[in-house]
């Protein structure tokens, strides 16, 4: 399958910079899975399409402020680094700009030493092993030098960082929001709660998946970076009595998407567990897990594409961009939503 078979046509207008001031006034595109049949509603209507006994999952990753400007240490350079995925202790796995200077054994300096990174191994495509060095906490360092790490799609600066949470983010450890949660306000989960549906949390720390694209025609042959997932035993036996009950699990976003079919995938039932996944979602998957899917629209011959032209088809999730786009929905981000169910 090629890579182009996944590419639309985008007016770059239509790429939110901004949230908008209502977190659930987005709007929402309701999509037939089977059928493609199209609704278009707000996203505080998502409530009238949940049914008692369905469980809504959630990603309770919280985005770290991981993007740092300092300096290499060797030659005062200007250097700004974006830390992905802790590999362990202190050693993370990050993207640097310019990365072709850096060599193991050069070290960054942030906040006049603050922190500093020594570069431990190089990777491919900006990446490298570094190894953190500083006094007290990591989070209260990142939160005192560290700016939130906005996809470079967004050119506007935001306001509120906190705008780039979830209003229920807890685990922190992202270096990009579940964006698809980013609709939600406590006053609608309260709302969702008492009309007797579920909500479960799984952690998934987004990492480089979210920032690489696909670079080769052949999809078949494009690899898919590991993000660190876990899910508790209160969570897995919520998921498995809503199966066995037979009601819904519909899931919020790709990245509980993911974690979700890893762990059916792997051990048939939904069970206590952490690691990582590579899985790579495309059409031909059988989904065991979803049976509904809240998402926002992604980039154009993304994986993330993919992933939803895979739980519904690719000529469904196309007509809908095509539709969204004629109609001025807002993209990616901080834009509008979809439910396909």
């Amino acid at each position: 399958m090629n890579v182009e078979e996944f590419d639309y046509d985008l007016p770059e207008s239509l790429i939110a910079q901004t949230p908008l001031k209502d977190r659930d006034q987005s709007k929402l595109l309701v999509l037939g899975r089977k059928d493609g049949h199209i609704t278009h509603k707000h996203f505080k209507d998502v409530i009238d399409y949940l049914e008692a006994g369905d469980t809504l999952v959630l990603n309770d990753t919280r985005v770290m402020p991981a993007r740092l400007f300092g300096l290499k240490e060797e030659t005062g350079a200007k250097v700004e680094m974006l830390m992905l995925t802790r590999i362990e202790d202190n050693d993370w796995e990050v993207l640097l700009k310019p990365a072709k200077r850096i060599k193991v054994g050069n070290k960054l300096s942030f906040g006049d030493g603050k922190i500093v990174a020594e570069c431990i191994k190089e990777l491919d495509q900006g990446g490298r092993i570094m190894r953190l060095h500083y006094e007290g906490i990591l989070e209260e360092r990142l939160n005192e030098l560290g700016e939130m790490p906005l996809p470079p799609y967004i050119k506007e600066r935001l306001d509120d960082p906190d705008r780039y949470q979830t209003v229920y983010a807890k685990e922190s450890g992202s270096a990009a929001a579940p964006t698809a949660g980013l609709h939600f306000t406590d006053e609608l989960l309260d709302d969702i709660r008492a009309k007797g549906i579920n909500i479960a949390f799984i952690t998934l720390h987004v990492g480089l998946g979210t920032f690489r694209p696909v670079s080769v025609e052949d999809i078949n042959d494009h690899e898919m970076h590991s993000e660190y997932y876990q899910m508790t035993q209160e969570t897995a036996d919520l998921l498995n009595q809503t199966k066995k009950e037979g009601h819904r699990i519909i899931s919020v976003g790709t990245t509980s998407t993911r974690t979700l079919e890893t762990i059916r995938r792997d051990y048939s039932e939904f069970v206590a567990v952490s690691g990582w996944t590579d899985i790579f979602i495309y059409p031909g998957f059988t989904y065991k897990a979803i049976d509904g899917l809240i998402t926002n629209f992604h980039l154009p011959k993304s994986t993330l594409v993919m992933l939803v032209s895979a739980f519904s088809s690719r000529e469904n999730i196309l007509n809908a961009y095509k539709e969204a786009v004629n109609l001025e929905y807002r993209f990616f981000s901080f834009g509008d939503a979809m439910l396909i169910i």
